[in-house]
């Protein structure tokens, strides 16, 4: 079995050699909109063997299998003028005309989010790292899942946000005591990363989720909503890695 506790460390070990990330925060923005580009690449892999007529949201050429993909793909300055110029804008300005509401995360997700890597060269050391974790194995998406909370802890202590993170022994007391049940909505108006949203998914999972019908009610009954660029990510990431394929969370001040 891999490690991906290891794999998560080397990440953050190749990064501190890039000039351009300066402290956790930074690290952990880089690195989120990386591991949520992945992951939504890793689950249209999953949606396109499972239905001939799905198609992603993201264009071809910056699906991340296309560009991210190839261990000897573009690197050096290259990457670094694709990821600046291409990738990140076509994101950010992504057609949401339709109501997609899997193309309105994505833009989402960009649009609050910037490349702070300098080195094109070790940007594709950090993508060739990424590669080696499959979201859509179980096993690595569990084991992902205790690694996520490490970087959410880090996010805490790293000082910039601010923000409170419940700690997941209270997120979980408090939904055991409250016992969401499928059919009933459960909302979040301040969901941070979903800490508390995810405990709601599984506690309704163990005792209600019985095949694909129960779950699309799960992603109905699911909802949350949050200002923060960087938490909106996490939690919608955090949420998809929970097999919520579309997330209900939207990107506004509840207040």
């Amino acid at each position: 079995m891999k490690d991906i506790g290891n794999i998560i460390k080397s990440l953050q070990n190749i990064m501190w050699r890039d000039q351009g990330v300066s402290g956790d925060a930074q690290r952990i923005e880089q690195l989120g909109w990386m591991i949520s580009l992945k992951i939504l690449d890793d689950k249209d892999k999953e949606l396109e063997l499972l239905n001939d007529k799905y198609t992603s949201v993201i264009p071809k050429k910056f699906q991340w299998r296309n560009w991210a993909g190839n261990p000897e793909g573009i690197t050096g300055d290259e990457l670094k003028e694709f990821v600046d110029a291409k990738l990140i804008p076509a994101l950010k300005n992504l057609d949401i005309s339709t109501g997609n509401k899997r193309a309105l995360i994505v833009h989402e997700i960009f649009d609050g989010t910037n490349n702070y890597m300098k080195d094109g060269t070790v940007i594709r050391q950090v993508l060739n790292k990424l590669n080696e974790i499959d979201f859509n194995s179980s096993e690595d998406r569990h084991v992902f899942g205790d690694i996520y909370e490490t970087i959410l802890k880090d996010l805490q202590s790293s000082g910039k946000y601010g923000e409170f993170y419940t700690p997941r022994a209270i997120t979980e007391f408090i939904t055991e005591t409250i016992n969401p049940r499928l059919g009933e909505k459960v909302l979040d108006p301040a969901c941070g990363t979903g800490g508390f949203l995810t405990s709601a998914i599984e506690n309704i999972r163990r005792q209600d989720i019985k095949g694909v019908k129960n779950l699309r009610q799960l992603e109905k009954d699911i909802h949350g909503m949050e200002l923060k660029p960087l938490p909106f990510m996490l939690c919608v990431t955090n949420l998809i890695l929970h097999d919520i394929e579309v997330p209900n969370v939207d990107y506004i001040d509840s207040l």
